[in-house]
């Protein structure tokens, strides 16, 4: 059985580092083995076709499936992390083995190959192209309905704006305001 791996050794960012790989250990979320294991293997290839593509070797890193929230996947460049949203993977699987992991994987391999660059500039977007063929997009498009939290009435001048918990509970506490992108106008709380 294919084992999903973790990176327990230095986040040095060079090509050359190599990185230890032992089983990952789920947390409280429901295992789909079968689902992660596929996830585990396109990272696994992805990664065998960056190898031949740059002929350079890369640690591979560690994958969990904590990430929650409307994000399909975030990489965590230093850490040499890649976390995937278990909800999301589930109700799009096509979606995240064709675009998601690639993106991904995409900003782990920029970083490792040009350090800090722009998360969605122009090393990233000829890797996706370059390396994986796939159409350079900074958002996914898939349906989030599902994950979606609690959403907050504020209004402007155009009208009706919702927001999230997190924004909202930032408003609430005087941490910031925020403005409408198309009128300018502060938004505010709907009675």
């Amino acid at each position: 059985m294919f084992k999903l791996f973790k990176s327990v050794t230095s986040t040095d960012p060079s090509p050359d580092s190599v990185s230890t790989l032992k089983p990952h250990t789920p947390a409280c979320y429901e295992f789909d083995a079968e689902l992660h294991t596929r996830v585990a293997q396109q990272v696994l290839e992805c990664y065998q076709i960056a190898e031949k593509h740059l002929n350079l070797h890369f640690p591979r890193p560690e994958i969990n499936f904590k990430l929650r929230g409307r994000s399909a996947g975030t990489a965590h460049l230093q850490l040499n992390k890649l976390r995937f949203n278990p909800v999301l993977l589930a109700e799009n699987s096509d979606a995240f083995l064709k675009e998601v992991i690639p993106h991904e994987i995409c900003h782990l391999l920029a970083y490792r190959l040009y350090g800090k660059v722009k998360p969605h500039g122009k090393e990233w977007q000829s890797l996706m192209v370059g390396v994986f063929g796939v159409q350079p997009s900074t958002t996914h498009s898939l349906d989030t309905q599902s994950v979606d939290g609690q959403r907050f009435d504020y209004h402007c001048g155009c009208g009706p704006v919702k927001l999230s918990i997190r924004r909202h509970n930032k408003v609430i506490r005087g941490e910031t305001q925020y403005r409408c992108r198309r009128c300018k106008r502060e938004l505010t709380r709907a009675a």
